[in-house]
């Protein structure tokens, strides 16, 4: 079968395909990809450029890589989907097991789910029902943070930054929770007095809120110390610890959104443990199956779960058609492993300190305002914007990489198996364009 695009295709993407976050009118420029290898994507004009985005957070181990091939096909030859209602497989429990093992002791009741953003939902009617279940239903808001994103479904929309996400989009129809402004502390803040400069800064605000509306809160929702899609923002993480501290004081459920942040990227397995913390409720994604499929899992403490088994439903009222999606878990089974064998550490380690080494300086140009760094996450935020996209990604292209910036954040997300040559295409294709904003 003839794979290659042809330019009626292109003209049918053009006028029929909706892109993520596009216009059907003035739509960006696409690049028809013909495959990809390790950190490459092979264009179909014959170029090869290394992929800075991992796929939006998700691969973590290389395009086609031979196990997680081999994982997909073998289940393939097995069954690749059955119904989760009254069904169980191997692949579902062999991947919450390792879940189980890699997350911390209190950490045990898993649901699969479709993506990122269900997850986010699913975390929050668990704390909905566990409320219920409890004779106190009035606690039926969300406290969050400004500046946060979590995902596209109208439960998580309601707990994206009101003022700069879809959010007024959806007037009158999104549920209207509790905000506190973004943390301002950065995560690498050397001043002595840091975390007073935290409670004073951060604390302080939040914790005012925490106490005049605790009667009606039934979760905190945030990300783990990284702000992802809403702002790139990196907080320090003595803020997080505190919020732990503010939701055992309020009896408060505290839901993580590490769909972004977990499973190594930030140099933590998770991106609590910069916190010492453990949340009642986290949920996972994207770099799940290593950008093979979609899935994603919400994982409770056992107190959560079992307390919404004794509301009135019995249950948790959650279930999709492919929940649980026996191919998804098999590969992601196999991603897991990789992940417990530990190369990563070192990968993550050095990708950050290549960062900080060659990308940090670049903070010095006079179009920059910030350069922020964590793990294998690097980040340009400029003082001209919005960028030009579309200009911006044809010299991206250009100079061999794979750069999708918004509105005034160059980023990058390496995969984790980048080499330093790979990751300079990628820095210095950042720093050719700087110039020109």
């Amino acid at each position: 079968m003839d794979t290659a695009i042809t330019s009626e295709d292109l003209e049918f993407d053009r006028s029929h395909i909706w892109h993520p976050y596009s216009s059907l009118t003035n739509p960006l420029k696409v690049y028809p990809v013909s495959r990809a290898d390790g950190v490459y994507l092979h264009l179909q004009d014959g170029r090869e450029i290394v992929d800075g985005m991992a796929s939006w957070w998700c691969v973590q181990h290389g395009y086609n890589n031979a196990r997680l091939n081999e994982a997909a096909i073998k289940q393939l030859n097995s069954v690749s989907h059955v119904m989760f209602g009254g069904i169980v497989h191997k692949p579902d429990i062999d991947l919450c097991k390792k879940l189980v093992q890699m997350l911390p002791e209190s950490l045990e009741c898993v649901v699969l789910a479709d993506s990122g953003s269900i997850a986010i939902d699913v975390g929050m009617k668990m704390a909905l029902q566990y409320f219920n279940a409890t004779n106190r239903p009035s606690k039926n808001k969300f406290l969050t943070i400004e500046k946060g994103f979590h995902g596209d479904a109208f439960g998580a929309l309601s707990v994206c930054d009101p003022n700069n996400s879809m959010h007024s989009l959806y007037g009158g129809f999104v549920p209207q929770n509790v905000f506190c402004k973004a943390p301002e502390v950065y995560f690498h803040n050397s001043d002595p007095n840091v975390e007073q400069l935290v409670e004073e800064l951060d604390v302080a605000p939040f914790a005012k809120l925490v106490r005049e509306n605790h009667q009606s809160l039934a979760g905190v929702v945030m990300e783990s110390i990284v702000q992802g899609a809403g702002g790139l923002r990196i907080y320090h993480p003595h803020f997080l610890k505190r919020v732990r501290e503010l939701c055992d004081e309020y009896d408060i459920l505290l839901i993580l959104d590490e769909i972004a942040t977990g499973l190594g990227r930030t140099g933590k397995l998770f991106a609590f443990e910069h916190a010492n913390i453990v949340p009642d409720i986290i949920c996972l994604g994207k770099a799940l199956t290593g950008g093979y499929l979609t899935l994603s899992a919400t994982v409770s403490t056992r107190e959560v779960s079992e307390g919404i088994c004794r509301g009135l439903a019995g249950r948790l009222m959650h279930g999709q058609t492919y929940m649980g999606n026996p191919l998804a878990c098999a590969v992601a089974n196999e991603n897991m492993a990789i992940l417990i064998e530990g190369e990563w550490k070192d990968q993550v380690r050095r990708i950050e300190q290549q960062l900080f080494d060659e990308l940090a300086p670049l903070a010095e140009h006079p179009n920059v305002a910030e350069v922020r760094i964590l793990g294998a996450i690097g980040i340009v935020e400029v003082n001209k914007f919005p960028v030009r996209v579309e200009e911006l990604q044809r010299r991206f292209v250009e100079a061999g990489a794979w750069i999708r910036p918004f509105n005034k954040w160059i980023y990058i997300y390496p995969i984790f198996t980048t080499t330093l040559e790979e990751l300079r295409v990628l820095i210095e294709a950042i720093a050719s364009v700087l110039d020109d904003l």
